[in-house]
């Protein structure tokens, strides 16, 4: 076997092989006296077929099947021989030759990656911490979740619910069906357009009103984006929000049966910690990933960018089976995803190098307790361990997960780190 490589461009790579015409011969001698004897030709009895029949008539087809064969059995061969690490599937192009067979395979290869300046990286940590003032804010939401309305006479205000119909028109034409009926909007909750809950404010029940609003130029709906809109509305109802009392009944509500106040406010804290935490490990995580990828600078090959690519779209994919609609319908070019794509393909690499070139080894230990603590949040905690533990796919996925944090905590380790403390707030506002 004859192994030529020419190297196209930076990761593309051509390689030549060459199998001699006696190794194709041997290989067709076989294959066609084990047709012999299985092949039922008029003439000749079961077996007694001559060799040269048997060619006439499966010369070709063999052939074909003795190539196939033979790119199966010399292709990693030839990888190894050479010591190519291509990054996906080729492209094989057999060639018609007289003497011998010869084939081309196309393919990328996996870039050298060099990991000289993981000693640079420079990080910034995320510090945050659970203030009273934190937690009375959350407990205000907790209220807010709980809320009642009550209806009221007087003109709607800030935070009100306003019952209402309407009808809105735009280049006169009515875009809303015809007249929506009993449609609630909250002021303030920004689920209209720009402009529209403003319109409700001062406005007393069975008043009407009529105003001219823009869509934004971003709006869902291309037809109407950025168009000049007419609505008319009738108010039929305001009501105002009631918060509940914290009082034992709310408490329990929370899962807090005894103690009143003071264990529910702590338990509150505890859940707000713990999602503290989380949320700044998370973003440490980012600040890590964001300075190794702009220090470690790597080509990708163009094969693992098109499979990211397309594992992108594939939710975007499934969304549309559902609502049956067409793929195109969603507007989702390519571009969208490709530089998401090759920042996932160059961090997965740049990683997978780290690991491999400083022997960092999964801790078992932390799968088990990254499992424990993920089945806290649910009623049954055991049952989710052990649901875990029951499929090799589910639990690779987290023996995954803690790899790369285990290689994350090793990178800080090295990494000039520097602190920003952060309130709680603005934290968790940047979700």
């Amino acid at each position: 076997m004859q192994v030529s490589v020419e190297k196209t461009s930076e990761l593309s790579r051509k390689m030549t092989v060459i199998v001699p015409e006696t190794v194709v011969q041997e290989k067709m001698a076989a294959r066609l006296k084990s047709l012999a004897r299985e092949v039922k030709i008029d003439g000749f009895r079961p077996g007694k077929v001559p060799q040269n029949v048997v060619k006439k008539l499966y010369g070709e087809r063999v052939r074909g099947e003795i190539a196939n064969d033979l790119i199966k059995d010399t292709y990693y061969e030839a990888l190894q021989n050479e010591a190519l690490r291509p990054a996906g599937q080729p492209y094989i192009d057999s060639l018609d030759e007289t003497e011998g067979f010869k084939y081309t395979a196309v393919f990328e290869v996996y870039p050298e990656i060099s990991l000289e300046a993981v000693d640079q990286l420079e990080v910034m940590r995320p510090v945050s911490s659970v203030k009273d003032s934190d937690i009375d804010e959350v407990i205000e939401k907790l209220r807010d979740q709980k809320k009642t309305w009550q209806v009221v006479d007087r003109p709607a205000q800030e935070k009100d619910r306003v019952t209402l119909s309407f009808t809105g028109t735009s280049e006169d034409e009515n875009f809303t069906d015809g007249r929506v009926e009993d449609y609630q909007v909250i002021i303030g909750a920004k689920q209209m357009i720009p402009g529209f809950e403003e319109n409700l404010i001062g406005l007393d029940t069975n008043a009407n009103k009529t105003f001219d609003l823009v869509f934004p130029e971003d709006y869902g709906n291309t037809k109407l984006a950025g168009k000049t809109a007419r609505f008319e509305i009738d108010v039929t109802k305001i009501e105002e929000p009631v918060l509940p009392e914290i009082d034992a009944e709310f408490i329990k509500s929370y899962g807090i049966e005894e103690g009143g106040l003071e264990p529910f406010r702590e338990d509150v804290k505890n859940n707000m910690e713990r999602e503290l935490t989380q949320v700044l490990r998370g973003k440490l995580k980012t600040a890590v990933m964001d300075a190794l990828y702009e220090k470690i600078q790597i080509t990708v090959p163009n094969t693992l960018v098109d499979e990211e690519v397309e594992n992108l779209i594939k939710p975007y994919v499934e969304t549309a089976k559902r609502q049956k609609l067409k793929l195109e319908d969603l507007q989702l070019p390519r571009e969208v995803f490709e530089e998401q794509a090759k920042r996932r393909v160059a961090l997965g690499l740049i990683l997978a190098e780290i690991i491999q070139k400083n022997a960092i080894t999964l801790d078992s230990n932390k799968v088990r307790t990254t499992i424990e603590d993920m089945a806290e949040s649910y009623e049954r905690p055991k049952d989710v361990v052990a649901w875990y533990y029951a499929d090799e796919t589910r639990l690779n996925d987290v023996k995954q997960m803690v790899l790369e944090e285990q290689t994350v905590d090793w990178l800080i380790e090295r990494a000039t780190v520097s602190e920003e403390t952060i309130s709680f707030s603005d934290v968790m506002s940047k979700q």
